[in-house]
């Protein structure tokens, strides 16, 4: 058999990240660590966890996630390379390690006893990516990259990778490595990566979203409910935040009274024979 026949039998089990191995977003996690070390203010660090739990408790959908992006972006303009690094490499075991899911470790483990190779794919920034898949073991990483100079970043994204564009990075990664994706598996909790999970003869739904979970049933893919560790939603204290209990569950009342009034305007104006602009 010619070695280009072998390099065609080579087979990958790509992972998203968030909520699938790990209970919460990695592009939260590290918020407190960050307000502690002066790298965002009091207020964004609010505004980190309101989004962390909107996210934890129904997804983000595709505009939800371009929003997160960009308040994201804008946040870590001017950001150290370096500070990034030894922040996220000294609180790795006490922030996201224990939110790693014991059935995601299993089961990457399982892919590499059988000789395929492991890759994290996500849509968060690899510099956030790495530390956690070198915890994992995990060597291989495609993810959205974020633009850097003179050691910093700059705010500006030079690879998104989401929804679309996550499958392409699969294909071209596969075209590149010579994986069988026929014979490939891919894991995700999110509808938006419908077009990855559909790019590998395997397919497995991960703690999936409402409507993943609709189309992975239809399709007649695997379904898979991670549970240790249970994912768990916490507001900040007081203490944590810099700020008074009462200005968080003001935040919070403000967004459910929010909620609350446009569903009551779309209900009347559907009453009245008109839609809401």
């Amino acid at each position: 058999m010619s070695s280009s026949a072998v390099a065609l039998r080579r087979t990958a089990a790509f992972f998203d990240l968030d909520k699938t191995i790990i209970a919460t977003s990695s592009a939260f996690a590290f918020g407190r660590e960050f307000l502690s070390n002066g790298l965002i203010t009091r207020q964004e660090a609010l505004e980190l966890y309101l989004s962390k739990a909107t996210y934890m408790f129904s997804g983000h959908s595709d505009e939800q996630m371009d929003s997160t992006r960009d308040q994201l972006t804008r946040m870590v303009a001017g950001w150290s390379v370096e500070d990034i690094d030894r922040i996220t490499t000294e609180t790795m075991h006490n922030v996201v390690t224990p939110a790693i899911y014991a059935e995601a470790r299993e089961l990457i483990d399982e892919h590499r006893s059988t000789g395929r190779d492991v890759i994290i794919i996500s849509a968060s920034a690899s510099i956030l990516v790495e530390p956690i898949a070198r915890e994992l073991g995990v060597h291989t990483v495609v993810a959205t990259e974020l633009e850097v100079k003179d050691g910093k970043l700059t705010g500006e994204i030079t690879r998104y990778l989401k929804g679309g564009a996550k499958a392409d990075a699969v294909a071209e990664f596969a075209r590149r490595h010579g994986y069988d994706l026929s014979r490939s598996y891919a894991y995700s909790d999110s509808a938006t990566d419908i077009p990855m999970l559909e790019a590998v003869g395997h397919p497995v739904a991960v703690n999936p979203d409402r409507a993943l979970r609709k189309h992975a049933m239809k399709q007649g893919w695997d379904v898979r409910i991670f549970r240790n560790p249970e994912p768990l939603i916490q507001m900040p204290n007081a203490k944590e935040v810099g700020i008074g209990a009462g200005v968080v569950a003001g935040a919070t009342a403000l967004a459910a009274l929010g909620l609350w009034l446009a569903q009551r305007l779309g209900t009347s104006q559907r009453a009245a024979g008109r839609t809401p602009d």
